[in-house]
């Protein structure tokens, strides 16, 4: 096992949603660890998203990781030892509607990076996803593992998958020391309105009916982020070098359990949704199987009640609206242009 001693990482989409919940993470579980923030402050990402933490034991660079020169002197500057890569195109309606941001922002780089990692040998660690594994169907009683075969089914996960494979041939054919992680569907503060349970939150508290993609039968597997970024450390720091770990917390549901688990929690009654058509080649069930991690790392979920989850969850969007609020109209209209 790798027993790393990291003191200087760069997290990249550090002011995302889950970037800036593992910068939270190392603030409060590993405040040694002084961490360079890098975002290119896209639409999703928001620097309030670092609030509560000592400004004095981070430090924060606007960037794009495509941008090598900027990269190189960020490397040098800060004497950065270690790559936690976050930094992603995400939504999976907006890679169906346009393409070449995934792959520009999530393949090349992706790539961008790697090579940094090369150049300074540095520790690499990839954060990508669940979906790049395409789905199970509804009756299947199995679980992806480490060894299922990639069959990714949008461009999004496409993207990732294909990033992902960068990251193994760079450990096989330049020995960049990485390790990869494909979590679950996260949830919790500080996630985009364009995303599943924050959207339904928050149009309930703006008076907009929630809307259900389909039947809602899909099933996700849900994690609560701080669970996830506790599980990233663990591999970064303790990790085998080239190996994969699966990050989840046995928490499948369907989209029309959340919702309506939703809807009792914020005392609506549980079929106040409207249903629209589905998205083009939606997944159907994805339930990872996390027993490496658990096994080999010793790591386990701390947060296993989703409803207490999701009623915190709500908790911190009613009292934070003035964090979503700017951008929750800008997102329906979106939506709404889809059909959805």
């Amino acid at each position: 096992m790798s027993d790393e001693s990291i003191q200087r990482p760069l997290i990249t989409g550090g002011a995302g949603f889950i970037g800036s919940n593992f910068v939270h993470y190392l603030s409060s579980q590993a405040p040694s660890v002084h961490p360079v923030v890098f975002d290119a402050l896209t639409y999703a990402a928001n620097v309030q998203n670092l609030n509560g933490i000592d400004p004095a034991s981070y430090d924060f660079v606007c960037g794009d990781i495509r941008d090598g020169e900027v990269l190189e002197r960020v490397v040098s500057d800060y004497q950065i030892d270690a790559i936690v890569n976050f930094a992603a195109e995400s939504h999976n309606d907006n890679s169906i509607v346009d393409a070449a941001p995934f792959i520009s922002t999530n393949v090349v780089g992706t790539y961008t990076l790697l090579e940094l990692a090369r150049r300074h040998n540095l520790r690499f660690h990839q954060v990508s996803t669940d979906e790049v594994y395409g789905d199970l169907a509804l009756d299947d009683p199995g679980r992806f593992t480490e060894s299922s075969p990639y069959r990714p089914s949008s461009p999004y996960s496409a993207s990732k998958a294909a990033a992902d494979h960068l990251v193994r041939a760079w450990f096989r054919t330049y020995g960049v020391r990485v390790t990869l992680s494909n979590c679950s569907n996260n949830y919790g503060p500080r996630q985009h309105v364009e995303k599943f349970i924050p959207r339904q939150i928050t149009n309930i508290l703006d008076g907009r009916r929630p809307r259900l993609y389909g039947d809602g039968s899909a099933v996700r597997d849900w994690i609560g982020v701080e669970d996830d970024c506790s599980a990233i450390w663990t591999i970064v720091t303790r990790g085998q070098i080239g190996q994969t770990y699966l990050i989840g917390a046995n928490g499948e549901h369907s989209n029309r359990e959340v919702l309506e688990l939703i809807l009792q929690l914020m005392g609506r009654p549980g079929d106040d949704y409207i249903q629209v058509a589905d998205r083009p080649g939606g997944d159907r069930r994805y339930a990872l199987d996390a027993s490496k991690l658990t096994q080999q790392l010793d790591w386990q979920p701390k947060q296993r009640d989703f409803t207490a989850g999701l009623a915190a969850t709500i908790d911190w969007y009613r009292v934070h609206r003035d964090w979503w609020q700017s951008s929750k109209a800008r997102t329906e209209e979106r939506y709404l242009s889809q059909g959805h």
